[in-house]
């Protein structure tokens, strides 16, 4: 099944965004790193911290997108946000689904 425009287009910012100093900065969308001056961050997360903060962000973001679109493919969304590391059923479980299997609400967390 293919994306939405929509989440083609939220995981391709979430691919394409630079979050190896996520924690230590605010910017702007699309952030690159290579295009910093002055403020270049000097702390640097590990390859598996950096996996870490996209695999959240893009799982927020699947979250609200399952719950718009109830044909939504978890998978393939995480696989465009370019997460690579877990399983199919371990992407699967980073979202939160009613027991009828369909997506819980955005901001419902208890």
């Amino acid at each position: 099944m293919a994306l939405s425009r929509r989440a083609r287009e939220m995981a391709a910012e979430i691919r394409g965004h630079d979050w190896k100093d996520a924690p230590y900065r605010m910017d702007r969308a699309g952030h690159q790193r290579r295009h910093d001056t002055s403020k270049r961050s000097e702390k640097e997360l590990t390859a598996n911290e950096t996996e870490s903060v996209r695999t959240n962000v893009a799982w927020v973001a699947a979250q609200c997108l399952g719950y718009e679109d109830p044909n939504f493919d978890v998978v393939e969304f995480m696989r465009a946000c370019g997460v690579e590391r877990l399983s199919n059923s371990s992407l699967q479980y980073g979202v939160r689904r009613l027991a009828d299997g369909s997506f819980d609400e955005p901001g419902s967390v208890n």
